[in-house]
């Protein structure tokens, strides 16, 4: 099993909303991934609580069966529409993708 783990940093403002609604936008949409694309195993979506220097805003967990299915599921279109989403609000983004 392939764990695909994401954290975003986002902006104030970008997109018409500021940081607390594009969080909840965000996770909205990266949640809805799940019943669009059957590859996805799990998903999880958290805001951040503490707001501490280190703290990222968002974090995306999620489970494939394989390295094929996370490369389909990062090319499929409902994937790319979040992806360019995420490109306009984000200021940063980390990322790891491990076997468990």
């Amino acid at each position: 099993m392939i764990r695909h783990v994401v954290m975003w940093t986002l902006f104030e403002s970008a997109d018409g909303h500021d940081r607390a609604a594009n969080a909840l936008r965000a996770k909205e949409k990266l949640l809805a991934l799940k019943d669009k694309i059957p590859l996805v195993r799990a998903m999880e979506v958290g805001i951040d609580l503490l707001h501490s220097d280190r703290s990222y805003d968002l974090c995306l967990i999620a489970s494939f069966d394989s390295l094929d299915d996370l490369a389909a599921y990062n090319d499929h279109p409902a994937h790319r529409e979040v992806a360019a989403l995420m490109g306009k609000i984000r200021e940063k983004a980390v990322a790891v993708d491990f076997e468990v």
